[in-house]
């Protein structure tokens, strides 16, 4: 039984691994997929969005689900949901086809990510083990959008951009045929009725919000628009407050966001996920756009990072959170983190790998490799096993928005950067360098916050809830 809990690790990890992928590998194939189906370019943006939207909307709900009705039944089915939209994205021919079919691959990823931590959870009880698995896992969630960039410069420049879709099929039947066999169900919750009114309340507040925020760019954040949408979402979110306080079976407990840690690893993880947005896409982007990069040479440059939280996060990395807590460690890595976003905040326009960024990705894989175990046992370890599902929807949930308001907002602030210095009479090379390094000291303030958070918001104790 023990070798089989840690082979359905590797399951959720490969189920994981596949929705993390296709969060960054369709990035790589966008100039492809545009000239292939005569996409303008701001119908192209909803190749992402819309996967972003549902995949943002829908966290919440899919926890709760989770909770209600078994996270293993939950995790197959978004498992068999995102494979089959996949080949629906792999076959499009259409502009309207690719995106609705992203919008259902957002929904099932929705849900495999909310309940796939819960279920490492309730597979890994012992405190030491609980924290390698969580650090697998963590591993996982962090270096997946690294891979899917170097992955989707492979599949796309070697064959064509359907195949970064089709590559899911087989994965896909793979995760779900082992899921089967090697993950109990977990134990439904004793109510069994869906609180209607909070899913839907919530899920169009999310919803709103994650739409306002990817067309804040487009629209102008000042416009009617935008702030319209963002007050709609406000409201929404405020009615669900208030259904939740009231209804016998609520969709969320509130009692959960009272406890400490949850609510500060929460908030450290808005923090950290928009720092994490500025350097992965825009360093990126300053690799391209400024030092000429390859999409493939972008994707190699990411290596080290991953490799580093690779070694991380598959043994060290509990053995830190076991030793020193949750509260040291997360701040620590977080610290690390944010020290390589200001490195980068200095990065030139004639840099080179050695000298200017291998020491920001060496920091940032380190603190990334220290940090998502005690993040993620942080936001869990509060959590009764009858809300796990809802907590990991929670967590998740907090990393979407996070990334989505902190990318909004580093790439609008990017751009001002720009423009303010192109009116000051510099070349294009320079102002978008500028903008770049105005952007990632941005990210680091986010992620200096979040590691105060850290030191000052969660208990010092380790914390691994024994359900």
């Amino acid at each position: 039984m023990r070798d089989k809990r840690w082979l359905a690790l590797f399951v959720l990890c490969l189920g994981t691994l596949m929705i993390v992928l296709d969060t960054t590998i369709v990035n790589v194939a966008l100039p492809s997929i545009r000239e292939s189906l005569g996409f303008t370019q701001t119908a192209l943006a909803w190749v992402v969005n819309a996967y972003v939207l549902t995949f943002g909307g829908f966290l919440l709900l899919g926890g709760r689900l989770g909770d209600l009705y078994g996270n293993r039944r939950l995790f197959v089915l978004g498992i068999t949901l995102f494979t089959l939209a996949s080949l629906a994205c792999g076959l499009a021919q259409s502009q309207t086809f690719l995106i609705i079919a992203r919008a259902i691959q957002g929904l099932g990823g929705a849900v495999v990510s909310a309940v796939g931590l819960s279920l490492v959870m309730n597979l890994f009880v012992e405190e030491t083990e609980r924290a390698r698995a969580m650090g697998v896992f963590g591993f996982v969630a962090a270096g997946g959008g690294a891979i899917g960039v170097l992955l989707g410069g492979i599949l796309t420049g070697g064959l064509n951009w359907h195949w970064i879709f089709l590559v899911n099929i087989p994965v896909g039947i793979l995760v779900v045929a082992l899921c089967l066999w090697l993950i109990p169900e977990s134990h439904a919750a004793e109510k069994t009725h869906l609180d209607v009114g909070g899913a839907v309340t919530v899920t169009l507040a999310l919803m709103l919000a994650v739409y306002s925020i990817v067309g804040g760019n487009e629209a102008g954040w000042t416009s009617l628009t935008t702030i319209g949408l963002l007050v709609l979402s406000a409201v929404f979110l405020g009615i669900f407050i208030w259904i939740e306080s009231v209804v016998k079976a609520p969709l969320a407990p509130l009692r959960l966001f009272t406890r400490g840690n949850i609510v500060a690893s929460n908030i450290a993880g808005i923090l950290w996920s928009a720092g994490m947005f500025a350097w992965f896409f825009l360093s990126a982007l300053y690799m391209q756009l400024i030092l000429g990069y390859t999409p493939l040479q972008v994707g190699l440059a990411f290596l080290p990072s991953n490799l580093i939280m690779a070694a991380l996060s598959v043994g060290l990395s509990a053995r830190i959170v076991m030793r020193f807590g949750i509260r040291a460690s997360l701040a620590t890595g977080l610290s690390l983190v944010a020290l390589g976003l200001l490195l980068l905040s200095r990065a030139p326009i004639d840099g080179s790998f050695v000298r200017d960024l291998l020491p920001s990705m060496t920091l940032l894989g380190l603190g990334a490799g220290i940090s998502f175990n005690p993040m993620l046992l942080a936001a869990m370890s509060d959590a009764e096993q009858k809300d796990s599902g809802l907590a990991s929807g929670v967590v998740n949930t907090a990393f979407m928005m996070g990334g989505s308001l902190g990318l909004a907002i580093l790439a609008s602030a990017a751009a001002a950067r720009t423009e303010s210095l192109r009116g000051s009479g510099a070349n294009m090379l320079a102002a978008l360098n500028g903008g770049y390094q105005h952007a990632f000291l941005i990210g680091f303030c986010f992620v200096a916050l979040a590691a105060l958070v850290a030191a000052f918001g969660l208990r010092s104790k380790t914390v691994t809830a024994q359900n």
